[in-house]
């Protein structure tokens, strides 16, 4: 049962991090940016990122740490990613008590747009 929740706990680290890098990536160093994108986004490990970039493990730790760490810098800041979810949140709130398709219609295109 640990397991699972551990588990769990990554992938749903994994996912707020992956989120976070799509809204701020563009905000990191470049090798920051490239390094948190091999990571998250192409599921490549601190070892194949090393050896595709010719530098040590450490390096590569170093630098993902660093990026994570501004990431949620700047969703402290910012919180885009929280503003989104509690926005998609209120529209799905929105749908269930819509009076007529042509509201509806149009809260599932501001949801479709925030996604």
């Amino acid at each position: 049962m640990d397991y699972v929740l551990i588990t769990m706990e990554k992938i749903n680290k994994a996912l707020r991090y992956t989120e976070l890098f799509l809204i701020y990536g563009i905000l990191l160093s470049s090798t920051q940016k490239e390094i948190l994108e091999s990571y998250f986004c192409y599921d490549l490990s601190i070892s194949e990122i090393a050896s595709e970039r010719g530098v040590s493990r450490a390096a590569v730790e170093d630098a993902l740490q660093k990026g994570i760490q501004k990431l949620e810098e700047y969703e402290e800041s910012l919180s885009l990613l929280n503003n989104r979810k509690e926005i998609l949140e209120i529209i799905a709130k929105l749908k269930e008590t819509a009076l007529n398709p042509e509201q509806i219609k149009y809260l599932e295109e501001i949801e479709r747009r925030m996604k």
